[in-house]
């Protein structure tokens, strides 16, 4: 059951690349409407509806279109008038998280580099920056004046059973085949001559650097990263907060061109370069190298879990009990349980699982345990586990017994969605809004009460 709705500022985020570009092509300006102290410009609807249009390729109704996206414009203001009549305060703090979280997704998308970045908005990271605080600013204001509105608001189980009957068949959506499943896992120790020999090659390495190799040809050659060693071990732009602990408290006191020493993260030995800081965000490269356990310790871990298998099936250990007296790793203190890290729930789908986890699951039976089978933990280590797979949910069409929470969560933004319509309803009420006549016969969800 899909609504038309302005309601959630989705449409003040999806713009908020575009509207820091040059304006080119946008030659007429003036208000096009005015919510309390707010005002609209014809410049600000066009390129958000040109944004619009370069996500979406088609308008069928290029009016409706910009008709609707005034519309959300014009709700979004309505909220920021209301912030600053109830005193609502942001900090720059708040606001620059969200600036470089932002900045960050931005550089992501291009592979981490600035350039073109710059290129794109035909302006320097800096004023790009500046932008953005101020759209931030604005959308924090949103947010908290929505929270002050939906915070409070809970649905109550027969509520959840009301909004499912009153669900078409066909508006239900269907569910894909889902996955609960557990581990316990042997992580094969590695040598401490293993581990001498990784850091003299990343000294080596760090040597060659020196001379005037390239860090990124090394790291191309031979880093153990695999996201970043394509790209010549680039990392892109990062936040403080984003990296392990012990690679930030290096990283962030590197100077420009600087080669760390050899660090040690849970994921092994790096050496760090930095290419460039501004503020709080710093751009490096990095070289990894894990060191491996050998064959004799792989075998070793093989043979332990096979025979912790068949201790579990003779004393018909539960997987909590299993994991407790067996198993390495952070599933251990959950039980045995993998968590979705998508979801931050024990479900997973086809999608959410790589393809050697989904080999294995796919041959089992809800109760059964796999043989040992290879695989790399979230630090990037080689580990061996075996899988247990507690329950599986074919594919079907959502119902209140199985997916309950699923149901739940819609219920509850519906009732969030009708008490942000009520709110608007009732704020028009008692608001100037004025609109330019262009735009006055447009077909808005809400009454807004126009003169």
């Amino acid at each position: 059951m899909m609504k038309k709705t302005f309601f959630c500022g989705l449409l003040f985020l999806m713009c908020s690349v575009s509207v820091l570009a040059q304006g080119g092509g946008i030659p007429v300006d003036g208000i096009v409407a005015v919510i309390g102290k707010e005002i609209i410009m014809q410049s600000d609807l066009e390129k958000h509806y040109l944004d619009y249009t370069a996500q979406f390729n088609t308008v069928e109704d290029p009016e409706e279109t910009r008709c609707y996206i005034l519309e959300t414009l014009m709700f979004n203001k309505l909220m920021v008038n209301q912030a600053e009549l109830d005193s609502i305060e942001v900090t720059d703090e708040e606001v620059d998280y969200l600036v470089n979280s932002r900045l960050s997704y931005f550089l992501q998308q291009v592979g981490g580099n600035t350039k073109y970045i710059e290129e794109y908005f035909h302006k320097p990271i800096s004023e790009i920056k500046k932008d953005l605080k101020e759209m931030m600013y604005e959308q924090a204001l949103i947010d908290q004046v929505q929270s002050k509105i939906t915070s409070n608001i809970t649905v109550t189980p027969s509520e959840v059973k009301q909004f499912a009957k009153n669900l078409s068949a066909d508006s239900l959506p269907v569910v894909p085949t889902s996955y609960q499943f557990g581990e316990i896992v042997k992580i094969p120790p590695v040598s401490e001559e293993e581990t001498e020999a990784v850091k003299a090659r990343l000294n080596e390495y760090r040597e060659r650097v020196l001379r005037g190799e390239k860090f990124s040809m090394l790291a191309r050659l031979y880093s153990d990263d695999p996201g970043s060693a394509s790209k010549g071990g680039d990392l892109g732009f990062v936040e403080r907060g984003t990296l392990y602990p012990e690679f930030e408290a290096v990283a962030f006191n590197l100077k420009s061109g600087e080669i760390s020493q050899v660090l040690k993260t849970r994921a092994g030995y790096h050496i760090i370069q930095m290419i460039e800081r501004k503020g709080e965000s710093i751009h490096v490269a990095h070289i990894l190298i894990q060191p491996k356990p050998s064959t004799e310790e792989q075998v070793k871990a093989i043979s332990y879990l096979d025979s912790v298998r068949g201790i579990i099936i003779n004393e018909k250990l539960s997987l909590e009990e299993a994991a407790k007296r067996f198993s390495e790793g952070p599933t251990k203190s959950n039980g045995g349980m993998v968590v979705n890290p998508y979801t931050n729930s024990h479900n997973f789908d086809r999608q959410s699982l790589d393809e050697a986890t989904f080999a294995s699951i796919n041959k089992l039976i809800p109760g059964e345990y796999s043989e040992c089978v290879p695989f790399v933990n979230d630090d990037g280590i080689m580990a061996y586990r075996l899988i247990y797979l507690k329950e599986k949910v074919a594919e079907h069409r959502a119902n209140i017994v199985e997916d309950y929470d699923m149901i739940k969560n819609a219920a509850l933004e519906e009732k969030k969605y009708n008490a942000l319509q009520k709110w608007v309803v009732d704020k028009v009420k008692v608001t100037s809004i004025k609109l330019n006549a262009q735009y006055k016969e447009c077909s808005f969800v809400t009454k807004w009460q126009i003169p």
